[in-house]
């Protein structure tokens, strides 16, 4: 499972699963660029009115650049070019306006530091708000009293502090969450939600760049009948065991997943079907070898499937499905490639 960062990465998570597709969710960067933008554009307007156009210009750049990311998100939900972008342009537009219109603009600093804790990593959103301070300071020290100085400063520093807390919190309880959402309980691998994530994310990948990518869908071989005859304990610990197996073979760049009572899928990046099919027979080989059982052979079949141009990810997944059960057809403990 991929460690979420902050809270756009979140979003992108939320969208990309069907059960959220229709949510407000799915528009909360258009809600979040919206206010932005409203936000900043009634002083654009104001200041250009009163023959202030370097103010006017800073505000019209801000509002065009929460537009822009609000809109860019939305539609490619690729988040982190585009929220670095806007960290920046928040950062850099309260500095701007503070040295441009006085430090009574310091009280930008507020929303926008606490859009940069939303959009970036805690840690980068709290060295933007130190970069903040210290850029703030030269306009501060000498234009006001040091109660109303130590005072803005003193709000800026414990607000980021409580945003970086609250960043923190919340993005180890989404990396719990998302655990227990894409997770199987049983063996830690991914679930039938996770493996829809991920079939999505290599079939676009495909589409941009023709990386070769394969399934290898394999299944416990009358497994019922373990079930029956050494009760649901052992077998759940023999699909432990399958797992503790197939983890360590399979690549970093691999994942594995169970979608069935004793059915899993192993997603390969970069693998065509002919090293595929090579790790399916070493899988094969590796449960053969093991004894799950004692005086009770354990075996998988397996159906191996390489992604074709304008193969949607159920199809793919269609065709991995046909070539394990031929390999069950063909006698089980055994490996079959798709056409």
């Amino acid at each position: 499972m991929r460690k979420l960062y902050s809270g756009m990465d979140a979003w992108r998570y939320l969208v990309r699963s069907q059960v959220r597709r229709r949510r407000i969710e799915t528009f909360l960067p258009l809600i979040l660029s919206a206010a932005g933008a409203l936000g900043v554009l009634p002083f654009a307007i104001l200041r250009f009115v009163q023959g202030n156009p370097i103010a006017a210009f800073v505000d019209v750049v801000i509002v065009i650049g929460f537009v822009s990311l609000g809109t860019y998100v939305y539609r490619t939900h690729r988040v982190r070019g585009a929220s670095i972008a806007i960290s920046v342009l928040c950062i850099g537009g309260v500095l701007t306006t503070v040295y441009i219109n006085g430090p009574q603009q310091v009280y930008w600093a507020f929303p926008a530091l606490m859009a940069v804790f939303y959009l970036v990593r805690a840690r980068e959103a709290f060295i933007g708000a130190i970069i903040t301070v210290v850029g703030i300071l030269p306009v501060l020290l000498p234009g006001k009293d040091s109660l109303e100085t130590n005072t803005i400063l003193i709000t800026i520093v414990v607000t980021s502090a409580f945003a970086f807390a609250f960043s923190v919190i919340t993005d180890r309880q989404r990396e719990e969450l998302l655990h227990l959402a894409t997770k199987d309980p049983l063996t830690g691998a991914g679930n039938r939600r996770g493996l829809d994530t991920k079939l999505r994310d290599v079939v676009n990948t495909f589409r941009r760049s023709a990386a070769p990518a394969s399934l290898v869908l394999l299944d416990l071989d009358h497994f019922k009948a373990v079930n029956d005859m050494y009760g649901h304990a052992v077998g759940d610990q023999i699909l432990k065991n399958v797992t503790e197996i197939l983890n360590p073979r399979i690549r970093v760049t691999d994942s594995l997943y169970r979608i069935g009572g004793e059915e899993f899928v192993v997603v390969l990046e970069g693998a065509d079907l002919h090293q595929a099919a090579h790790l399916a027979e070493q899988l094969r080989t590796l449960v053969d070898a093991n004894e799950l059982v004692p005086d009770h052979a354990v075996t998988i079949s397996l159906g191996v499937a390489e992604l074709k141009s304008g193969e949607s990810p159920n199809d793919w997944l269609h065709r991995a499905d046909e070539a394990l059960y031929r390999a069950k057809d063909a006698g089980r403990n055994s490996t079959s490639l798709s056409d």
